[in-house]
C-alpha cells in the first residue's frame, strides 16, 4: 500500500487544532458551541481566546442565528455541536437566516454517523450531509482523517461563505502528509487502477485503500479516489477515472439516499451511463454500539468494499 500510517487520531481533534491555528492566523475568527464545548473540540480556541469564544448552552438555533448575526461585522463563526444537532435541529435557521442570504458561517459537526457508537440512532446522523449539500450555496467537506480535518479546517477559514464541516468520533488511521494543503472542490487519486473505481469519503478512504489490495491479489486492478468536498463534487476527476475503469463503487458512512452515492449516480447518468454500486447505510436508522461493531454490522468495512467491488466486477 502507497499510504501507510503510525498513528490513529479523531478528525473531530483534528479539527479542534485547526481551529486554534485558524483562530491565530485570523483575528476575525470567532467560535460557538452548544454547551459541548469539550467534545466538539473548542476547548483549547476557548482557552486561547475567551473573548472569541460563546458558550450558548442548549440551545442550537439560538447559535446558528448568533452566528449568522456576527458576520455582518466581518467575524468568521464556527459554530459547534453533534451533527445530527448541527442539522435536524436547526434547519430552518441554517436554510433562512445562513444560506438564503449567504452569511460566511461555518458548520462545523462532529460525532456524525454510526461512529458516534453507544450513543444510539437518535444521536447518529447519517441524513446530514444530504440535507446540507440540497441546500443552495452551501458547500459541504466531509475529511478522512486528523491531517486532512487539520487542513480542511484552515480552508473552510479562508473561504468566503457557508460552510457544512462534517467530522468524526473514533479514532481513525492518520496517513494523509501532514503539510498537504486542502483544496475545496478537489478529489485526489489515491491509487491508480483500470477495472474499477472505488470513490469513498471520510472514514472510509482507508478501508477502501486496504480493499484495493485485497483486491489486487485477487486480480482485481482498483482505482480509489478520495472524494472530501462533496459538494462541490469534483466531477472531472470522477469522469476521467470512471471512463477508465468503465465501473464505479461508491462508499459512505451516511445514507445511500442523498450521500455521495446518489451525487455521483446523478454525475453518471447525465454524462456516462455505466455499471455502479452503492455502499452505505440502506434506509435504516442506526442502533446503540461500539463504533466498529456497527460498522461491521452495517457492511461498512474493508470486506464490505472488497465483497461490492468483487460482485461489480464479476457481474459486468
Amino acid at each position: 500500500m502507497k499510504y501507510t500510517y503510525t498513528e490513529k487520531k479523531d478528525t473531530r481533534s483534528g479539527f479542534g487544532a485547526g481551529l486554534l491555528q485558524a483562530g491565530k492566523q485570523n483575528p476575525n475568527v470567532v467560535a460557538l458551541a452548544a454547551d459541548l464545548k469539550g467534545s466538539v473540540k473548542m476547548d483549547a480556541f476557548a482557552k486561547e481566546f475567551p473573548d472569541r469564544f460563546v458558550q450558548v448552552g442548549i440551545a442550537e438555533a439560538n447559535m446558528i442565528s448568533i452566528a449568522a448575526g456576527l458576520t455582518l461585522s466581518g467575524k468568521i463563526p464556527f459554530t459547534g455541536t453533534f451533527a445530527e444537532f448541527s442539522t435536524g435541529r436547526v434547519y430552518d435557521q441554517i436554510r433562512q437566516s445562513v444560506a438564503y442570504s449567504g452569511k460566511n458561517v461555518k458548520i462545523y459537526a462532529p460525532h456524525a454517523g454510526l461512529t458516534v457508537g453507544e450513543d444510539g440512532a437518535t444521536h447518529q446522523a447519517l441524513e446530514d450531509m444530504g440535507m446540507m449539500k440540497m441546500i443552495p450555496g452551501m458547500t459541504v467537506i466531509h475529511p478522512c482523517d486528523y491531517n486532512e480535518a487539520y487542513n480542511a479546517t484552515l480552508a473552510v477559514a479562508e473561504y468566503n461563505g457557508p460552510v457544512y464541516l462534517r467530522c468524526g468520533r473514533p479514532e481513525v488511521p492518520n496517513f494523509t502528509p501532514a503539510d498537504k494543503k486542502f483544496e475545496i472542490g478537489k478529489g485526489e487519486v489515491l491509487q491508480d487502477g483500470k477495472d474499477i473505481t472505488i470513490i469513498a469519503i471520510g472514514h472510509l478512504v482507508y478501508p477502501a485503500l486496504e480493499a484495493a489490495d485485497i483486491l489486487a491479489e485477487q486480480g482485481i486492478s482498483a482505482e480509489i479516489i478520495k472524494i472530501s468536498t462533496l459538494k462541490p463534487l469534483d466531477t472531472e476527476c470522477i469522469l476521467q477515472s470512471a471512463s477508465k475503469t468503465g465501473k464505479v463503487l461508491t462508499c459512505e458512512e451516511h445514507q445511500i439516499a442523498g450521500g455521495l452515492g446518489e451525487s455521483v449516480a446523478s454525475l453518471l447518468a447525465r454524462n456516462l451511463p455505466l455499471p455502479m454500486e452503492m455502499l452505505g447505510v440502506d434506509d435504516e436508522f442506526g442502533q446503540s454500539g461500539k463504533p466498529q461493531e456497527l460498522m461491521d454490522l452495517y457492511g461498512l468495512n474493508t470486506t464490505g468494499i472488497v465483497e461490492k467491488a468483487k460482485k461489480l466486477t464479476y457481474d459486468f
